[in-house]
């Protein structure tokens, strides 16, 4: 199972809540639904809801840096917010937290995006 949720914008925010697994199958939907929210807004900026997803792949992390590219070509950006323990675990193991840190919560990572 995969869906993907997307918020209207809060405060110029949306958030898109990612269900399943984020994997080489699941992945080109993600990107469609980031280049569409990207396309939407000047200045894009989205919270990408991580609570859940099971497995995170190479593909997967591949669609997030391509929408956080997109995002800050167009001089908006892109969060994580609440990564389960695997996949948070995934992240440090790869060290890309400390490139995209992980807010603990949705309302977090919107004021991190809002400050920004």
């Amino acid at each position: 199972m995969f869906d993907l949720v997307a918020t209207e914008p809060i405060e110029g925010v949306v958030v898109i809540a990612i269900i399943g697994e984020l994997d080489i199958s699941t992945a080109p939907r993600l990107r469609e639904e980031l280049i569409r929210v990207a396309a939407d807004s000047e200045t894009p900026k989205i919270v990408l809801d991580l609570a859940g997803v099971d497995l995170l792949d190479p593909t997967g992390l591949g669609v997030i840096f391509d929408g956080v590219k997109r995002t800050r070509l167009r001089g908006g950006d892109l969060v994580l917010a609440r990564a389960e323990p695997q996949v948070r675990r995934d992240l440090e193991i790869t060290r890309v937290i400390e490139i995209l840190p992980v807010s603990d919560s949705v309302k977090d990572a919107i004021a991190t995006l809002i400050g920004s």
